[in-house]
């Protein structure tokens, strides 16, 4: 490849590669397919040129498929839309524990952690139990598919909630004049 070919293919890559960082930034969740097993959705924070992870331990989410030096697929959604915006090739890196980097990327994790059980003792917790990975983008894109990709979801123990009993909003009203009455 020579001249404008050459210029026109690393302009490609640049804007590729551009995308893929500001989708992922902003987006508060991925989905992610492992070897071998089906996309789920993962919380995430970039960090270094990478998607960062934290997973496979009690009360973390579950990484299956997902191995060191392995591969993945990773689909952004836009934030404000939940569309799907870019889909990118990544290679999976598991960092050593205690690690300057995984010491980096726990300490970008644990800000955007959300309800954790053990607040400042996190780290620690993660570094015994979990697992923190890096799927680094390979500089590829996957071009969006045409039609539909949905797919029956995976099993869990939930339950849907069912609708309310007729009687309940009277009775809650009742509880509330009745205090009211109490406070007087």
């Amino acid at each position: 490849m020579r001249g404008p070919a050459r210029l026109l293919f690393m302009t490609e890559q640049l804007l590729d590669r551009a995308l893929i960082e500001e989708a992922t930034k902003k987006s508060g969740l991925i989905w992610v397919r492992g070897d071998g097993v089906s996309s789920r959705a993962l919380w995430h924070v970039w960090h270094e040129g990478a998607v960062c992870l934290i997973g496979d331990g009690p009360g973390e989410q579950p990484l299956p498929g997902l191995v060191d030096g392995g591969s993945a697929v990773v689909t952004v959604r836009s934030k404000d839309k939940g569309g799907r915006l870019v889909t990118w090739d990544a290679t999976v890196v598991e960092l050593a524990a205690g690690s300057p980097e995984w010491e980096a990327a726990v300490a970008e994790l644990k800000g955007k952690r959300l309800n954790a059980p053990d607040g400042e003792a996190m780290p620690e917790r993660w570094g015994r139990e979990c697992r923190v990975l890096r799927l680094e983008p390979t500089g590829t894109t996957v071009p969006l598919p045409d039609g539909d990709l949905a797919a029956v979801p995976l099993p869990t123990p939930a339950t849907t909630r069912r609708p309310i009993p007729a009687g309940l909003p009277r009775l809650l009203l009742k509880r509330r004049r009745k205090a009211k009455k109490a406070k007087k």
